[in-house]
Order: structure tokens, then sequence, then C-alpha cells
């Protein structure tokens, strides 16, 4: 507990608190648990920075971060280490599909309210989920490629780790694009669990089995850059788009340099801010929404300085 000589700055602090939507720790410490699979990716390294800022500018907020290393046992543990640490609030992006929900479970147990970003168990929901509405993105990617191509190509999915929240729905939203589409057709799909060399060596398999392979959708944009690069090696005779997800500013600059075709924008500093947010709505005692999604943004070489600017 931080202890104050000065009462007008206690005052003030509650009532800071209270315009924030609580008063629960108003004097006290607030100590924030993040989880996160990897912060080597931009994506998970841009939602803890937006939570730090967050925390910041809430003020008197310890924030404690965890980094799985894409390990899910060993998010199982650092969640039990957080709630010995006494957090009051855990957000929450699971390492993988295996295990996910036991962190969620041990915060249930322990009564910690539980934010969700970008990924969910299904079975063992936290108190909100926030991210992407990724279905809905990756149906207006699929269109504008189908766009792009004239309704006909022969299609290689690269996808990323089975099983988590945006393998599962960006899946199902290129798949709905492509139904309308019949001569949209897959040729290979394999999983490269989100990782670049993998989906680089997938790419080069998939285009020695499959040569006339002329759009590569990765379902994130390493993935999606690693087989753009494969493409260009393997110096086919004719083009190959390739399009992926997520909008990470240092993708947005490759993709602006032409290194691949397409992604779609997420807007991660948004999630990252109404997940603090919704921390301090928990423990003031609301209800919180079953889910928030994000629209993505479609980008493109035209479009693509806006987000590099000032990304959402």
């Amino acid at each position: 507990m931080f202890m104050f000589k000065n009462k007008r700055v206690i005052v003030g602090m509650m009532l800071f608190a209270l315009a924030m939507g609580t008063t629960a720790f108003a004097a006290d410490k607030l100590v924030l648990g993040l989880a996160v699979p990897n912060l080597q990716a931009d994506f998970f390294n841009q939602v803890k920075e937006s939570v730090a800022a967050a925390a910041e500018k809430h003020g008197n907020v310890e924030l404690i971060i965890v980094d799985a290393q894409n390990d899910g046992a060993k998010q199982v543990s650092q969640v039990q280490d957080l709630i010995t640490k006494k957090i009051q609030a855990l957000i929450y992006i699971p390492a993988g599909a295996t295990a996910a929900s036991v962190p969620v479970k041990l915060a249930k147990e322990a009564k910690i309210p539980v934010i969700c970003v970008d990924r969910f168990p299904p079975d063992m929901p936290g108190d909100t989920f926030i991210a992407s509405d990724s279905v809905n993105s990756t149906k207006k990617l699929g269109e504008w490629v189908i766009a792009q191509v004239g309704g006909k190509a022969k299609v290689a999915i690269i996808h990323g780790q089975m099983g988590t929240t945006p393998e599962v729905d960006r899946s199902k939203g290129f798949g709905e694009a492509l139904k309308a589409a019949p001569e949209m057709e897959i040729v290979a799909e394999q999983a490269a669990d989100w990782d670049a060399d993998k989906a680089f060596n997938v790419a080069q398999d998939m285009l020695q089995q499959n040569p006339d392979i002329s759009v590569f959708f990765g379902q994130c944009d390493t993935m999606a850059i690693s087989a753009a690069r494969a493409a260009k090696l393997a110096n086919l005779d004719h083009p190959v788009l390739t399009v992926g997800f997520d909008g990470d500013v240092a993708a947005l600059k490759v993709l602006k340099d032409g290194g691949f075709d397409a992604t779609m924008t997420q807007k991660v500093r948004a999630m990252g801010e109404l997940a603090f947010q919704s921390v301090l709505d928990a423990l003031a005692g609301k209800t919180l929404p079953k889910e928030t999604l994000m629209d993505a943004e479609l980008t493109t070489k035209e479009n693509v300085d806006q987000f590099i600017a000032v990304h959402p």
C-alpha cells in the first residue's frame, strides 16, 4: 500500500478511480497479471504495450507480465505463480489449445476475474472475450482474393496452431468465401503453428507437389511472408497472390515494399485498452459482455500507409 501524507492526493485518486468505473482500489495498488503466449510475436507484444500504457495512465497498478514462449504447460505454471502473488485480475491469451482451460479454472477457483484476449478455451470461458471478428474479417479477405484472380485459382492454405481460436475462425471465414467460387480449388493445406520458418518449409513442399498454386493464404502475416518468399524462390512461370492476417507493424512495412499482397489489420491496441477497462469494470462488480468482436481492416499496398502511421 502506498502511504500519502496529503489527504487531497488520496481524494483525487478516489475521484479518478470513480471516473474510471471503480472505487475498489483507490488507495491500494491494483495487482494485475498478463499471461501471453510469446512476446517475440508482434501481436502479443502490442497487446502488452497497450495494456501497460492503460495501466500507467490509470496509475497505481502493478502489472506482472509472463511469457509462456508457446509452451502451454509453462503457462499453467506461470498462472499458478501469478495467483500466489495475489493478482486481482488476469488478462489471458492461451499459449495453445492444449490445457488452455486450466489457467481459467485456477483463476476462477481463486475468485479472480479473467479477461480473455484473441483466444479462449470454449469449455472454460473467462468473464469476457475480446478479439477480432476473424470469421467475418477473413471472409472479406477471401472475397477480395476471389476478385483479384477472377474467381479461379489453385489455393494453398498454411494454418496456424490447429484448434486455437484464430486458426478455427480464420479457416471458417476463408472457407465461407470460397464456397461462393467453385473454381477456387484448395489443393494443399498444412499447419505451420504460426512459425515463419515452418511456413517457409511447408510452402516449399506445397509448391514442389503443386507447382500450379496461384494463391497462398497464410493465417498470420509472418507465414504469408514466408510463403511469398518460397514462391519467389521457386521461379514459377505465373504470379502467386499471397495474403495473410494480423497487420502487425513489421508486416505492414513488408506489405508496403511488395513482400506480399494483402492482410487484415487487427485493432490490437484497442483490444489491449478494452481488456484493461474490462478489468476495472469486473472489479467494480459490473456485468461484462460475453464477447466483444472487432472488425479487422482489409489492407493492401494502396492503403497500408495509414495503418503504419497510426496502428489501430
